[in-house]
């Protein structure tokens, strides 16, 4: 069974790791994940633990690590609370009243710090000197003393806020007021602007997918009431107006209108939308006023599963974030035994003041945080999956971006996917006296009465060439064609073996797509191509994938040889299979992933595809038309349907890993050089700071840049 909690006001990294790893160690807990940019605990259990029990006892594990966080389930289904909005985005009052609190305190000790300095300029007492730079330890760091003595008493020994006490304090123990001083406010300038600039980044992503709506608007024979969006029924009318977030997927029964779909699908080309048309939750209506007849509830509605996978990305995370996790829990502790040992073995083995060592030492603390990595990592991933979102891709978790970039291989399937799954009239051939309109109307006459999607696009194609009059008689002939009756004349509709079987003689046509041969009264009039044609811009995305170095492009489809063949030749396809089962579409998969060096991804739309998406390294399913189960299955979901988008999600993914990359090795490069210089006596506890706030905030920065680069991963970089 999963459960999420909000652990409302968490910010620390630190604490969070040691949350996730006591909350994992409770009886009947499976897995603990903590998403601290969502500030979520995901844990999955047994079905036997009571709710009630796993929220005392989280409320136990929270009170003695971070005691000024509250834990709150989060429980998406109530609808009247709307909780699943407010929890995700914290109290703004609070907040500001906060950050208001902390800046003005920031500020009131880096003045008395200022003066400090000036003290010595003016060579001003010792204890003068003491008294102003121990007024901003107090200022800037009171509060961090607090929380230490408090950890202190649960036997916290490697928390930070003590960490910082001991450096700060030991540095004006042995006279190093300037510098003591320093430790205390500058570590928390850099904890202000990092926990600001991770709040900004949470409430920028939860903007590019702050969907949910708030109420529908729902018709009645009284008149027009507004509800929950849950309380709505399939059948049900609804109103939309100007300017308001469609609530519910539907069906528009009145009015026309244009409509933002950037929120879903990334496309800032609005939509022109009337009668007939369908219109997803989650878009927002900009001219006219509709009316929707609602053909899904609100908890299978486009918006709410954008919501559930978005929310739920964070618990899966990706091997750079989990590694950084495990990573942080012993490197606290093992710089905090080396900062003891440099304090103390060299002047009792050497015979040496322990002054200059105990500042070694005290280096060693003050870059004994990792917080440039368990704040800028997974932060990178974070921001990855907004970067996604805002171009209408939804990756369901960091550990699918990470294996995205190593992606070497894209297995497509055809139908829905490379090409549009609906059938147009792609060829017209009249026979020799008859036009094209009276083939067209002839075939149309045929087909008048079929649900076939083949029929369905000779009747588009012959829009306007034709009355509707009801047939005399219908007669499907199975695996042939449609023997229609009507105004006295016979029509034939159907493959060859129609016409061979009424003994009509006929012109044979070799188009690539499906043949339809069109006689009357025994009379040949000619044959219609009906081909799937390919996306508009399918061979963008294949000349995309093959420009970022994708090493095969494959295509595996149920469809006939001849037919794959051409849409392999037209897309410029490295490899394609045809005439496969879904069995056999795993089965061929599996056999081109075997000989895959990197990771394999197969895109797919429809239910027959669910089975190779679930078996690929990466499942990418086509969200807008695709099918709930190809949905379900996949790691990542394109919401508009466009091919061209792969492309663009492996670009960001490869972008993150950069980045990520990027940060792990200039932190632990920079703490590294620090302390090895530090021990040797080449540095001081200004370079100290540099390793811990400088470098983390230059990471924070570092991952931030790929929301900023959101909008241009849709082109080349």
């Amino acid at each position: 069974m999963k459960k999420v909690y909000v652990m409302e006001k968490l910010t620390c990294p630190h604490c969070a790791a040691k949350i996730e790893g006591k909350a994992a160690e409770l009886a009947g807990v499976r897995r603990a994940n903590i998403d601290l940019m969502r500030q979520r605990l995901y844990l999955e259990t047994d079905e036997s633990i009571a709710s009630v029990e796993i929220q005392r006892n989280l409320d136990r594990i929270v009170q003695r690590i971070e005691p000024g966080v509250r834990v709150i389930e989060d429980n998406p289904h109530e609808k009247a609370a709307d909780s699943a909005q407010r929890q995700a985005e914290p109290d703004e009052t609070d907040g500001e009243a906060a950050e208001r609190r902390d800046r003005i305190r920031l500020i009131v000790g880096a003045a008395v710090y200022a003066a400090g300095w000036g003290s010595v300029l003016l060579h001003a007492g010792v204890p003068v000197i003491f008294a102003i730079f121990a007024a901003s330890l107090l200022i800037s760091g009171g509060g961090v003393f607090l929380k230490a003595l408090g950890n202190l008493r649960r036997g916290q020994f490697f928390d930070e806020n003590l960490l910082m006490s001991v450096a700060s304090l030991g540095a004006f123990a042995i006279g190093d007021y300037k510098e003591g001083a320093a430790v205390m406010l500058f570590n928390q300038v850099g904890e202000f602007l990092q926990d600001l600039a991770t709040e900004r980044s949470r409430r920028s992503i939860a903007s590019l997918v702050g969907l949910r709506p708030d109420v529908a608007n729902r018709k009645t024979p009284h008149g027009v009431e507004t509800v929950p969006p849950e309380d709505v029924a399939v059948g049900d009318l609804i109103e939309i107006r100007p300017g308001e977030r469609v609530p519910l997927d539907g069906e528009v029964t009145e009015g026309r209108s244009f409509v933002d779909t950037s929120a879903l699908t990334g496309e800032p080309t609005p939509r022109a939308v009337s009668v007939g048309s369908f219109i997803a939750g989650g878009y927002v209506n900009q001219a006219g006023l509709l009316t929707v007849r609602v053909t899904r509830v609100f908890g299978e509605s486009t918006v709410a599963r954008v919501i559930e996978l978005v929310q739920n990305a964070g618990s899966r995370k990706a091997k750079a974030d989990n590694f950084i996790t495990k990573f942080a829990r012993y490197y606290t502790p093992a710089v905090t035994i080396g900062a003891l040992l440099v304090a103390v073995l060299p002047p009792l083995l050497l015979h040496q003041p322990f002054s200059p060592w105990i500042y070694r030492a005290l280096i060693f603390l003050v870059v004994s945080c990792p917080c440039a990595l368990v704040v800028s990592v997974p932060l990178g991933f974070f921001a990855g999956i907004g970067a996604a979102s805002a171009n209408g891709i939804l990756v369901k978790g960091g550990n699918y971006l990470d294996m995205l970039s190593r992606v070497d291989t894209v297995v497509f399937d055809k139908t829905g996917t490379l090409t549009k799954g609906v059938f147009e009239v792609t060829g017209v051939f009249p026979a020799d006296g008859v036009t094209e309109s009276e083939l067209l109307a002839a075939a149309a006459q045929a087909e008048q009465r079929s649900n076939h999607p083949v029929a369905k696009s000779i009747r588009a194609a012959a829009d306007g060439l034709t009355v509707d009059t009801p047939p005399d008689e219908v007669s499907e002939l199975a695996g042939m064609g449609v023997r229609v009756q009507t105004g006295g004349q016979v029509i034939l509709a159907g493959n060859a073996k129609l016409l061979e079987y009424e003994n009509v003689p006929f012109q044979p046509c070799d188009a690539e797509g499906t043949i339809v041969y069109v006689a009357r009264e025994g009379q040949y009039l000619g044959a219609l191509d009906i081909s799937d044609i390919c996306k508009p811009d399918a061979e963008a995305a294949v000349r995309g994938l093959k420009a970022m170095g994708i090493a095969k492009i494959v295509m595996l489809t149920g469809d006939r040889q001849r037919v794959a063949e051409q849409v392999a030749e037209t897309l410029g396809l490295d490899e394609v299979h045809a005439e496969l089962l879904p069995d056999q579409k795993v089965a061929a998969f599996e056999h081109i992933a075997a000989q895959t060096a990197g990771a394999a991804a197969f895109v797919g739309d429809g239910i027959n595809d669910a089975p190779s998406l679930a078996r690929a390294d990466i499942g990418i399913a086509m969200g807008g038309l695709g099918s709930d189960a190809a949905v379900e299955a996949a790691d990542i979901v394109i919401m508009d349907d466009l091919p061209s988008k792969i492309p663009t999600v492996i670009r960001i993914a490869r972008y993150v890993r950069v980045i990520v990359l990027m940060n792990i090795v200039f932190s632990l490069g920079v703490k590294a050089v620090v302390i090895i210089l530090g021990t040797m006596g080449y540095t001081n506890i200004w370079a100290a700071l540099f390793a811990d706030t400088g470098v983390a905030l230059l990471a924070v920065a570092n991952s931030l840049r790929i929301l900023l680069k959101r909008k241009q991963f849709g082109t080349a970089m």
